[in-house]
């Protein structure tokens, strides 16, 4: 996302490296550069003008203290600028999910059709069954959620949260394209409250453009179920589109927040500057991929550190304590400290944690610029490939094999290629970077972290390190 944004401000902070102060003259090509990009990365014109104002008056003048160079001093600016821009202003909780009332906390979701809200109405509902929810820093637990269509206009509609719900394992109040959507409400609000559920998300009808129709049924939805979050979701694809569309469920709903899909495509990413700016309303959360664990809460500070190449480790940290089995972490840990060796059935459970963590490409992102261009070598797609090729491999040996790679001479080579429907070529290469692993542990076993990292070192390439390297 954004990384035309990323890129330009890198080039404009080198540019005014050994300057005494941010002055003028030398903000004013930073300016230009900053307003070509967000421009490029469909940001609307207005926005683009507020922002573009607002870093100008803050740099000039700008003090470089203590180790600052005028370069840090300018990503300062801008980062502050940025977070602001996406919701920073609206203070630390203003992008939480707010469940707060008498349960069931109803939650409604509005939005134009093929805008993801469907999907997002099972990826919300899994996260909040999960535990994800956080309220004024703090999680509250898993949630007992229940979800419901209002959508007796598209095809198969129903059915698809029906399907949605059953992959995520929430509760799917049945509803018929015969109803009227008031009643499916008034009925999905009444079993909640008997079942006593903690959350109803009511997914509701979209069109292929807005019309008053379409605006009279949603607002009636939304004074019938007076729900405490009605959520905006929005393809970061539309780009302008998004913020037209924005301002006209602005101003028809009272919402509470957005929702941005399909981050990870090939959207420039301007939706998300524009999309806050015009509601007034935070970005709530993000959808990361087409999976149903592809959501994340959205974190205006973090979001901007990801703009300016800084990564988000905070993020990637929290990805890995939800989804990362801690007990085999220790388990290999224990193995490790206690010298037995390192063999392919502890390669393959850490190939399986990796694959825990989710999306490559969403994982990529969140590291910093000058490690993200390294691993960005590897396409994510072409590394989950990988990743699925080594799976294969290892699943084609016998537990003997992967306790003992030194059994595997030619002839059981070509049966494990032959089983897993790679060339001979790929089995020889995996286990050669299983060696180069190896080798990694011993050294962690010897002499400690800087014996680790020269280890590392003659290791081509970071994607080699979890067998997923070409």
């Amino acid at each position: 996302m954004l990384e035309n944004l990323t890129q330009r401000l890198s080039r404009v902070v080198k540019t005014i490296r050994g300057e005494a102060r941010l002055t003028e003259a030398n903000t004013q090509e930073m300016l230009r550069e900053v307003r070509l990009a967000l421009l490029e990365a469909d940001v609307s014109l207005p926005v683009v003008r507020d922002f573009v104002a607002q870093v100008k008056e803050r740099a000039l003048g700008e003090d470089v203290v203590g180790s600052l160079s005028p370069g840090q001093a300018l990503v300062g600016v801008v980062h502050n600028a940025l977070t602001a821009l996406m919701g920073g202003d609206l203070g630390p909780d203003a992008s939480e999910l707010s469940l707060a009332t008498q349960p069931p906390a109803i939650i409604l979701m509005a939005g134009l059709q093929g805008a993801g809200k469907t999907t997002t109405t099972g990826k919300l509902a899994r996260w909040l069954s999960e535990g994800g929810h956080v309220q004024h820093g703090r999680k509250t637990g898993k949630k007992k959620v229940a979800v419901v269509s209002t959508d007796i206009y598209r095809p198969a509609a129903i059915e698809q949260l029906k399907t949605v719900a059953a992959q995520v394992g929430v509760e799917w109040i049945a509803s018929d394209a015969s109803q009227k959507p008031e009643d499916i409400a008034r009925f999905a609000v009444d079993y909640a409250k008997r079942h006593h559920f903690d959350v109803l998300i009511v997914d509701t009808a979209g069109r292929l453009g807005i019309d008053e129709a379409m605006m009279n049924e949603i607002r009636a939805l939304h004074a019938l179920l007076k729900p405490i979050e009605t959520l905006f979701v929005v393809d970061a694809m539309q780009g302008q589109d998004a913020v037209n569309t924005a301002k006209a469920f602005g101003d028809a709903l009272p919402l509470t927040g957005v929702v941005l899909t399909k981050l990870d495509g090939d959207a420039r990413g301007g939706a998300a500057l524009s999309v806050r700016h015009v509601t007034g309303k935070p970005l709530k959360f993000v959808g990361t991929s087409e999976k149903l664990d592809g959501l994340e809460p959205f974190h205006p500070e973090r979001m901007a550190q990801r703009v300016l190449g800084m990564g988000d480790i905070v993020s990637l940290v929290e990805q890995a304590q939800q989804n990362i089995d801690v007990a085999e972490a220790q388990k290999l840990a224990a193995k490790i400290k206690s010298g037995d060796k390192f063999d392919l059935n502890d390669f393959r459970d850490q190939l399986v944690q990796v694959k825990k963590m989710g999306d490559m490409g969403s994982l990529l992102e969140k590291l910093p610029a000058q490690f993200a261009q390294a691993a960005g070598q590897l396409q994510s797609g072409q590394a989950e490939k990988q990743m699925r090729r080594t799976e294969g491999i290892l699943n084609s040996m016998t537990p003997a094999e992967r306790a003992k790679p030194e059994l595997l001479k030619a002839s059981r080579k070509r049966r494990i290629a032959a089983g897993s429907g790679v060339p001979v070529q790929e089995v020889n290469r995996m286990l050669n970077q299983f060696e180069q692993m190896q080798g990694m542990m011993k050294q962690m076993k010897k002499g400690g972290m800087a014996k680790m990292m020269r280890a590392m070192g003659g290791m081509k390439g970071l994607g080699k390190m979890g067998g997923f390297g070409r």
